[in-house]
């Protein structure tokens, strides 16, 4: 799990904002044995003190890479002993505001430059952030498209329960850059706080379809099924990834980036369906 530290200067704003917005996120150890394991992965960073890394890091990423960090978590641990990579997985938003707030976290990879922007304009990353894979959108329908969607606008059938992520999330808001572009009015069942909360409701038969990842329809495997459509190519999100300044392993926080932007760190990307940037 995550560690509730204090960072100096801002002890108050750690109480009052960090923690609050801390709870409704998600957090594991790559060390979790209900991650995916990087089973014969063997991490290879750029960093010349590789054999000098220990501690934890601590990162703060969209829910959307959870797999994908789970495994390069797992991989980073393996090449460098002593080490333990911890993550914190929700909604960019809500981890921006975490992390402005003094929530203690050494890396923040975002679904989003907007959302990464909350963070830069407080000051709290250290240096410019790099994009390092990109990410499109897919319809989640229930296994075997029962109600026969096709395309966005068979979302908007009488009827048919449909979830959107929350317009302040990434993925929330590029499914509205796509229906704008079609032009196309929808009024969902629900939004969800990140994505895979909105995928949750179709695998668990709560909605009909979902506008979600690629990425998050591929790590369902058979609990859902993908539907593509044309517009999601006019709302293709930009994930960016800093080291903070007020990181606390900064060296192996900085070596963890090296790997997800790796030669091995995009073969784990690109396999689990995210784009080159």
């Amino acid at each position: 799990m995550t560690r509730t530290a204090r960072r100096s200067g801002r002890p108050m704003q750690v109480a009052a904002l960090g923690v609050t917005a801390l709870l409704g996120l998600s957090a594991c150890s790559s060390s979790d044995g209900s991650s995916s394991a990087a089973s014969g992965s063997s991490a290879s960073t750029s960093t010349s003190t590789s054999d000098k890394l220990s501690g934890t890091v601590t990162v703060f990423a969209a829910a959307s890479l959870k797999e994908s960090f789970t495994t390069l978590g797992k991989a980073f641990e393996k090449a460098h002993p002593g080490t333990e990579v911890t993550f914190s997985f929700g909604g960019s938003d809500s981890l921006a505001a975490s992390i402005t707030g003094g929530a203690p976290a050494d890396v923040f990879a975002s679904a989003s430059p907007k959302t990464m922007a909350i963070v830069t304009d407080a000051g709290d990353a250290s240096g410019t952030p790099a994009t390092f894979v990109r990410n499109q959108l897919e319809i989640a329908t229930l296994p075997g498209n029962p109600h026969q969607v096709s395309s966005l606008k068979d979302l908007t059938k009488s009827g048919l329960k449909v979830v959107l992520c929350d317009k302040t999330v990434p993925c929330g808001a590029a499914a509205q850059k796509a229906l704008d572009a079609a032009e196309l009015k929808l009024t969902p069942v629900s939004y969800e706080q990140d994505v895979k909360a909105a995928l949750t409701k179709v695998e668990l038969k709560e909605a009909d379809a979902a506008v979600v990842y690629k990425t998050d329809v591929h790590a369902a495997g058979d609990k859902v099924e993908g539907v593509e459509f044309p517009e999601s190519a006019d709302a293709v999100n930009d994930y960016p990834i800093v080291r903070l300044k007020e990181a606390k392993n900064a060296v192996a926080a900085e070596a963890f980036i090296a790997l997800v932007r790796s030669a091995e760190g995009q073969k784990v990307l690109t396999e689990a369906g995210f784009l080159q940037p």
